[in-house]
């Protein structure tokens, strides 16, 4: 028998009582996205944001973040462009670069994507435009979009790059799904099919429509309305993108 799905207001509550009340929830949450800023968002702040995503999946972002301006003077500012120019000895001494994370995998990601990046530029006039564009309840299909078409941009990396660009995202984290499963919604622990994910992205639109909220804030509230109840502390730092 089907479950019928919570009102998203008992989450919130839920969310609320483990963090101290609606107050202290409302600033956890962080700023309202504007998917439209993004069409004035240059091409090579794109490039930046993939790969600080790439380069801290499995590594402290604290750390890739100290690091960053080491990495901007490494790859030339993240410019497309000028790194497409690049002959294979640059990309290969950037393997042995000190100032840098040396793998050659997330290394490679990034030439990768300037050329992804040029791509989908020549197409829409910026990549900022195409993201402006794109449908803000379609965020499944973005994300298939960047796994299929960039490189390393799938799973929770192309969720956390369109998070950190100021695309309105959902993050697919073990709690928010956690808190899905909770509220009714019949999806797997990992959801990866296209059936959990099209479910997922309906049960988000529903809420968004219902509440007015931003998705970024329903995955945020979701994601503190079960599991670990992590410090404030904790929370804001993340919210800062220091872990």
């Amino acid at each position: 028998m089907t479950r019928s799905i919570a009102a998203f207001e008992k989450v919130k509550a839920r969310a609320a009582g483990r963090k101290g009340g609606d107050a202290v929830l409302r600033s956890l949450l962080g700023p309202v996205p504007d998917n439209a800023s993004l069409a004035g968002l240059a091409d090579d702040r794109i490039l930046s944001m993939m790969a600080m995503r790439i380069f801290s999946a499995g590594f402290v972002w604290r750390v890739i973040g100290q690091k960053w301006p080491a990495f901007e003077e490494a790859f030339l500012g993240f410019e497309p462009k000028r790194l497409l120019f690049q002959p294979d000895d640059y990309w290969h001494d950037l393997t042995m670069d000190k100032r840098i994370v040396r793998n050659p995998q997330k290394i490679r990601a990034v030439r990768d994507n300037a050329a992804f990046i040029e791509r989908v530029s020549a197409e829409h006039g910026s990549f900022g435009r195409f993201l402006a564009g794109w449908p803000k309840d379609g965020q499944i299909g973005l994300m298939a979009f960047l796994g299929k078409n960039g490189k390393r941009l799938g799973g929770n990396t192309g969720q956390y790059f369109l998070r950190w660009a100021g695309w309105d995202a959902f993050i697919l984290s073990p709690d928010m799904v956690l808190a899905l499963r909770d509220a009714g919604l019949d999806v797997a622990e990992a959801p990866s099919s296209r059936k959990d994910l099209a479910a997922i992205q309906e049960q988000m639109n529903r809420w968004a429509g219902e509440t007015g909220l931003p998705y970024a804030h329903l995955s945020r509230i979701l994601a503190m309305s079960v599991g670990e109840n992590r410090s404030l502390d904790a929370l804001r730092r993340r919210l800062g993108g220091e872990e």
